[in-house]
This record gives C-alpha cells, structure tokens and sequence, in this order.
C-alpha cells in the first residue's frame, strides 16, 4: 500500500464517510505521538492521504517512517 516518491512514504487510506476517516485519523494521531514522529497528512470527505518523511534527516525516508508506517497499516487491517 506504501508508496516511496520523491516527496517520501506515502499511502492513501478511503472510508465509508468523512466520520471514519476522521476516527482513523485520530486513531492514527495516538500512534504518532506515542512514536514522537508525526504524518504530514490530508483529508477531504472518505479519503486520507499520508506522506512520512523524517524532517531532521533532510526530508528522507528513515526507519521511524517505516516503523509508523507499520503501525498505521496493523491499524488499518483492524478496520
């Protein structure tokens, strides 16, 4: 599901409604301060779109990516 671009790690996540995708996000938000390592993310309607990159590695992908990455997708396959 996890895509590496240029711009880094990055998935698209889509829902049943705007109400689930918020929940995952917030779910998803728990996981991310728990790992002290935050998503740049985005949201509009069913439909969450992710990237992960490690802003004081230069913006590149680094192991915290992977590891919340990981997190995010056991998170999902709970959905």
């Amino acid at each position: 599901m996890w895509k590496e671009t240029k711009e880094g790690l990055e998935a698209e996540f889509e829902f049943e409604d705007f109400v689930e995708a918020f929940a995952f996000m917030t779910r998803v938000a728990g996981i991310a301060e728990e790992q002290q390592h935050h998503p740049e993310w985005f949201n509009v309607y069913n439909k969450v779109h992710i990237r992960l990159r490690t802003h004081d590695a230069n913006n590149n992908i680094t192991e915290k990516d992977r590891r919340l990455a990981a997190a995010i997708d056991a998170l999902w396959a709970c959905n």
